[in-house]
């Protein structure tokens, strides 16, 4: 896990300066909150506002993500006035929160704009839980979430926009379909039942705290598709969890909320929860749990006993995820990871012939964007593909064969880079043989897309002379190679028994 988070790829230092301008825009969003004079709470509610304003907004023009931005509060303040004036009527609260985690988890289907009112929703819902919120403090909690939001834009749209000059891809929608069978569909009915289970056995656990099981039930369901990803992510959301528990026993219950200190590991897991959430899910939450413990101390509430009762609570909200996505509407991985490699596939041709079209003279063509579009793409089959090359994993034949698929998918990303920056160069210069490359590639995915047609391996080697070439050479032997693990009729498919 230490490789996955510090070795990691770090492409233009993306992730470090995501995370970076995240500790920035929310330090500076607390501290306007706390030159506004509000109380700590009014500053843990405008920080953790700022945290979600700067996380969870990834349209990918700069445009969308200031309109997303702006209408943050348009999600999240109804929501805090709903769970304000409920604290003292435990039967409506709780449906208003399964109401909130369904409408959350439904609004996926608009792309990456629902998904962020979604969260913010949710998570305003559940900060209200978290800090006790009753109507005589809206006023305060109102003004310090719109304060915080525009503190954390300010930031991000003023001061540090470094997605002018690197536009991020587009994140890539779910696949699709109606009604029932859309994806979304089912998992806001998923996550709703997950949810309803955890909030009744939490309270049983804990009747302060049961909202950490619904919170739990919550973001597994995040970023996942299949009932295989969100097995997986719910395992790695209980041992980060614990490692976060062990480690909040070493830093946390020490510090015992004094201010100095706190403030100094709370930039570090902010940090920490930016920089590692695109490769470690598990190290991810154990930032979160360090997070939530610094915070309970700030409160004066931190002790050995609650923490017991947070490892319990997310236990609970792991099997509530777990038996949701098994007897509830289950999305099998088998579609959904054949559905993403398709499109990753289909995105190897687009960006081909983009940079083809780029070497044939044509300055309108931009196989950078779909190259970032393909690396997004990569990334959701790694993510569906996650339950077959997990350690507990019993089926060795299976994950062997997982485990090639993505190496050879990785072969066709990095070919593919290479051409789009030989396609950059103003000095290289269109080859006749290009055509023909390329229209070879076309047909191989055309074939492992949807085609039973055998793919012919390449045969001509290009010299080093010609660079194009010899990208467009070894993507057309990845293609190949990549017949066998996807089309083998006695394996029917990769997942087929999942």
């Amino acid at each position: 896990m230490l490789k996955r988070v510090f070795v990691a790829p770090d492409p233009g230092r993306v992730r470090l300066r995501f995370a970076a301008r995240g500790v920035l825009g929310i330090g500076f969003a607390v501290l306007v909150s706390g030159l506004a004079g509000h109380t700590l709470v009014g500053m843990v509610t405008g920080g953790l506002a700022a945290l979600l304003a700067l996380f969870t907004v990834t349209d990918a023009t700069v445009r969308g993500q200031a309109v997303t931005t702006a209408l943050l509060p348009l999600a999240g303040l109804p929501v805090l006035a709903a769970a304000a004036e409920l604290h003292d009527q435990p039967v409506a609260r709780d449906l208003t929160f399964l109401a909130v985690v369904g409408a959350g988890v439904y609004a996926r289907r608009w792309g990456p704009r629902g998904h962020s009112l979604g969260v913010f929703a949710f998570m305003t819902y559940f900060v209200a839980q978290f800090l006790h919120a009753t109507p005589g403090r809206l006023p305060e909690l109102y003004a310090a979430l719109l304060l915080s939001v525009a503190s954390a834009a300010a930031v991000r749209f003023g001061l540090w926009c470094y997605e002018r000059r690197t536009p991020p891809a587009a994140v890539p929608a779910p696949p699709g379909g109606r009604g029932l069978a859309r994806v979304t569909t089912r998992q806001a009915v998923q996550a709703t039942a997950g949810a309803g289970f955890a909030l009744v056995v939490g309270q049983v656990v804990s009747g302060e705290r049961w909202y950490w099981a619904v919170g739990a039930t919550w973001w597994i369901f995040v970023n996942t598709t299949s009932r295989g990803e969100t097995l997986v992510r719910g395992f790695r959301r209980v041992m980060g969890t614990v490692l976060g528990i062990g480690l909040g026993f070493l830093v946390a219950v020490p510090l015992q909320g004094a201010h100095l200190p706190t403030a100094v590991l709370l930039a570090a897991c902010v940090f920490g929860i930016f920089y590692s959430a695109a490769v470690s899910y598990t190290w991810m939450m154990l930032c979160v749990t360090v997070l939530a413990e610094l915070l309970y101390g700030l409160l004066g509430v931190l002790e050995p006993a609650l923490l017991a009762v947070r490892l319990a609570e997310t236990a609970v909200g792991a099997v509530g995820a777990v038996l949701a996505v098994l007897l509830v509407l289950p999305v099998t991985t088998h579609a959904i990871t054949d559905a993403w490699i398709q499109r990753a596939l289909r995105c190897v041709h687009s960006a081909t012939a983009e940079a083809a079209a780029r070497l044939a003279g044509d300055e309108s063509a931009d196989p950078a964007q779909r190259v970032a579009e393909l690396e997004q793409l990569l990334a959701r089959v790694r993510l569906s593909v996650a339950p077959l090359v997990h350690p507990l994993n019993p089926l060795p034949a299976r994950k062997r064969r997982a485990r090639h698929v993505l190496s050879l998918l990785d072969d066709c990303v990095r070919e593919v880079r290479g051409l789009a920056a030989v396609a950059a160069d103003p000095e290289a210069s269109h080859d006749a043989r290009l055509a023909a490359a390329c229209w070879r590639v076309e047909s191989a995915v055309e074939a492992l897309t949807g085609g039973n047609a055998a793919i012919a391996a390449p045969t001509d080697r290009p010299t080093a002379t010609d660079p194009a070439l010899a990208h467009l050479h070894s993507l057309e032997q990845a293609l190949s190679e990549l017949a066998h693990p996807l089309r083998t009729a006695s394996e029917r498919r990769l997942v087929a028994a999942e």
